[in-house]
């Protein structure tokens, strides 16, 4: 009897954390780069076809609040260390919470990369930002238009190159779709430009000597006030991955300081909880 109601204990903790969040292990394509008219008329000027590679299959968790929808959404990206599983379900059960249907993305195992943070070459996490909002569109209970990218590090820098404005159409993305705003957590923010295509929030500590404040700051005085609206909150004597609550004390990780900071994680949360329901509320 003691160990058929354990077994109906457990059975029940079980049941309750499925109710409570959940999340589904799916795969989609990162999205692929348009050919320019430049190389289509070279090309058929040579009588050449251009074949694209085929896109490379990303593994996201997706996860959703009850209901039916639909919800907005948001995509995450991780920083160059990978995603662990600590971070994914934690950001993942916060987003969720919140009321937003969450697809943490995988950038690295489908790839065989084991971490992006020394001198090799980048895989492509803008094109899968881009992946994961078509393959978000297509589910019933996600609203299209009204999705965000949250980055980390250095997908807070390809979330920070979705919100600048760019020149020309880059990916094959179907007409229309597009993000509706961005949160950057600790990024180098020379990777933006000048003009925003959406509101940017950018979140970065003031001891970060990895991703610098003072580069977010730069991008402050540069930003064109004619864009889209960019905020910046600094968050004093906060380090890289200020959020990160697996660290324990002062941590060296590549040649930078980590550190986690529970009162800046805290304002951090706060302060994307405020943005996103001012940017993706209906």
């Amino acid at each position: 009897m003691p160990r058929i109601a354990a077994l109906l204990l457990a059975g029940a903790i079980g049941f309750h954390i499925t109710c409570a969040f959940a999340e589904e292990v799916v795969s989609f394509d990162s999205a692929q780069y348009l050919v320019g008219e430049l190389q289509q008329r070279l090309a058929r000027e040579r009588g050449e076809v251009i074949k694209r590679a085929p896109p490379d299959t990303i593994k996201g968790y997706l996860s959703r609040p009850p209901g039916q929808g639909p919800f907005p959404a948001v995509v995450h990206l991780h920083g160059c260390g990978g995603l662990s599983e600590q971070r994914r379900i934690t950001d993942a059960e916060q987003f969720v919470r919140w009321g937003y249907v969450t697809l943490v993305v995988d950038s690295f195992t489908t790839r065989g990369i084991a971490d992006a943070c020394g001198s090799g070459a980048l895989p492509p996490r803008h094109a899968d930002a881009i992946g994961a909002l078509i393959y978000l569109s297509t589910l019933p209970f996600v609203d299209a238009k009204r999705i965000a990218v949250v980055g980390y590090s250095q997908g807070g820098m390809a979330a920070l190159q979705i919100a600048s404005l760019q020149p020309a159409a880059i990916f094959d993305v179907p007409a229309g779709l597009r993000f509706k705003t961005a949160v950057a957590y600790y990024p180098d923010c020379s990777a933006a430009t000048n003009r925003l295509a959406m509101p940017t929030l950018v979140l970065i500590g003031e001891l970060d000597d990895w991703s610098w404040a003072a580069s977010c700051e730069r991008l402050m005085k540069r930003w064109d006030h004619n864009s889209a609206p960019l905020k910046l909150i600094v968050f004093p004597e906060a380090y890289h991955s200020f959020d990160s609550t697996a660290l324990r004390g002062t941590v060296r990780y590549f040649g930078h300081w980590l550190r986690y900071d529970p009162e800046a994680t805290r304002r951090a949360a706060e302060a994307a909880h405020d943005f996103l329901a001012a940017q993706l509320g209906d």
